[in-house]
């Protein structure tokens, strides 16, 4: 697998800080699992993150501030997946399938919708997450040769390549590539005509699609 597409250094930062929203950590989880060039990276910015924390000046704690902490870990539902506490490094969970493919581990304990339609030749499945259940985020399948509603965001989208391929403005996509596509870029994907595509699809915001068929179809995207 020859991975041409990475997240930004942006995203990696705020994926080793836990503070990637639920979804989008989703889908870097699943990029990091087959990238080594990411992981590689990933630990670069987890490294820097503790020699910062080793030079900052330590701080008293208030005396509950033991008791609050227990309280809400205690509180708390599973490990989120982002930050440290996910991705490759993280134990091995049963395999998640879907129609005969390997999704990734970063699925797990994910609730995973049936498909639906969205038009001809695109299927989308809405996943819920335990750690955020409205997060906007999908797999999406793409008969070959056919092209999605042309559209932008009102955030930025994250799209992982499970199988298949497309093609945009911003270049090709295959299999562990990962498209990072901010509120400043219209793109129109086109699958490539030799097999459907599979994507493992977040958004951080709003899909803002056009044209007369993209306002027909957003309520079924429901993003």
């Amino acid at each position: 697998m020859t991975i041409a597409h990475h997240p930004t250094d942006e995203t990696l930062l705020r994926y080793a800080a836990g503070t990637l929203a639920a979804g989008p950590a989703i889908v870097i989880a699943a990029h990091l699992a087959v990238c080594p060039l990411c992981r590689n990276r990933l630990r670069t910015f987890e490294a820097l993150g503790g020699a910062v924390l080793d030079e900052t000046p330590a701080t008293a704690l208030a005396p509950t501030a033991l008791a609050a902490a227990l309280t809400r870990i205690d509180a708390e539902a599973a490990p989120a997946p982002s930050g440290r506490h996910a991705g490759p490094s993280a134990a091995r969970p049963s395999p998640v399938t879907r129609d005969g493919l390997r999704l990734p581990d970063a699925l797990a304990g994910c609730d995973i919708g049936a498909w639906r339609w969205l038009g001809p030749g695109v299927r989308m499945s809405r996943i819920s997450t335990p750690r955020e259940p409205d997060a906007s985020i999908m797999l999406l399948k793409v008969a070959p040769g056919r092209k999605l509603p042309e559209h932008g965001h009102s955030g930025t989208e994250f799209t992982h390549v499970l199988s298949g391929s497309f093609s945009d403005v911003l270049g090709r996509f295959g299999p562990g590539d990962l498209a990072e596509v901010d509120d400043e870029v219209e793109h129109q994907p086109i699958v490539d005509r030799d097999g459907e595509c599979i994507c493992l699809v977040a958004l951080d915001g709003r899909m803002r699609l056009s044209g007369l068929f993209g306002r027909i179809v957003q309520p079924l995207f429901g993003f």
